[in-house]
């Protein structure tokens, strides 16, 4: 199935759910928000959250630094 992630088509296998995506770009979970079709994503949701063809996700990775 094709998502667009961050503005990039990407292919996937199907059923992939939204912590299995996060899982399969190398992303800590916990350092991560989704957004999916302009709407954010509960952690909590992402097991059971499956995407579909054509989704549209913002994925942003929080990375920790500065004084």
């Amino acid at each position: 199935m094709q998502l667009q992630i961050n503005g990039e088509d990407r292919e996937f296998s199907n059923g992939l759910t939204v912590a299995a995506l996060v899982a399969q770009l190398g992303m800590k979970q916990d350092r991560v928000a989704v957004e999916l079709n302009l709407e954010i994503v509960p952690r909590a949701h992402w097991k059971t959250t499956v995407l579909k063809e054509g989704d549209k996700l913002e994925v942003v990775h929080f990375v920790g630094g500065g004084k």
